[in-house]
């Protein structure tokens, strides 16, 4: 099943509290000699936690997709929850701040009791500038919007008081040419264009810096980086990706 509903999102920058909309895609396996499952079962458990105030933490997550496990009657269930996660930026000269945005993705499964894996996304904006542009101009060089998606398992030890997702828009924003702002006054907007030139990046370059950061987190077990740029003076877009497991490398 695929749903929405409205839920509170814990951070540890602010906002730190939020409502937000998030969609909720519920699944389970059943047996070969079982014609269907109890699709209302599904709704009636979302609807239990939303009238209690469904907070997105691991802890209520975990409870959830136990609950929905033994109300269909059985051994496993799926759940992912996408919502968009709004956290506040500051210009870098004139100091105001607004709301930017990221979409932010929550993946668990469980099976024969327990939690078996949980896997968290982010995808985020940032700027990005081409540094081979930058090498054959005389003057100036393009950038572009470049988004970055991160796709993580967690390790069983995930400590909940640390936020993933600022530790993800971290990885993202202090690698790129850039950090898009929400609001930008003229000297801000120097202070940011200056920013990029002096730090060009390639989609191949941003996927191995942000790898590079995640390797480091002691709480990733293993991810998945992407790059995507809109290409400002190119028809195409330009991408790269990498994958990396801790546990076989």
């Amino acid at each position: 099943m695929n749903v929405k509903t409205h839920v509170t999102v814990i951070s540890t920058i602010e906002p730190l509290t939020q409502t937000t909309i998030a969609t909720f895609t519920l699944t389970s396996t059943i047996p070969h000699n079982v014609k269907g499952t109890n699709m209302s079962r599904f709704t009636e458990q979302l609807e239990l936690y939303r009238r209690q105030g469904f907070t997105l933490t691991f802890s209520q997550l975990s409870d959830f997709i136990k609950e929905l496990s033994e109300r269909l009657g059985q051994k496993d269930a799926q759940l992912k929850v996408s919502f968009p996660w709004f956290y506040e930026q500051t210009a870098p000269s004139s100091l105001l701040t607004g709301l930017n945005s990221a979409d932010a993705r929550i993946l668990f499964s469980y099976r024969n009791g327990k939690v078996v894996e949980r896997k968290v996304e982010l995808t985020c904006t940032v700027t990005t500038l081409c540094p081979c542009s930058k090498e054959i101009s005389e003057y100036s060089a393009h950038n572009q919007r470049g988004f970055i998606k991160m796709n993580v398992l967690l390790t069983d030890d995930y400590d909940e008081s640390i936020d993933w997702k600022v530790t993800l828009l971290n990885a993202a924003q202090s690698n790129a040419s850039a950090v898009i702002h929400p609001i930008l006054k003229r000297l801000d907007e120097k202070i940011v264009t200056e920013k990029a030139y002096e730090n060009p990046r390639f989609v191949e370059d941003m996927v191995r810096l942000v790898a590079a950061d995640l390797y480091e987190v002691p709480f990733v077990q293993s991810f998945k980086v992407e790059c995507r740029n809109e290409e400002s003076i190119h028809l195409h877009d330009a991408y790269a990706s990498v994958s990396f497991d801790k546990t076989t490398n």
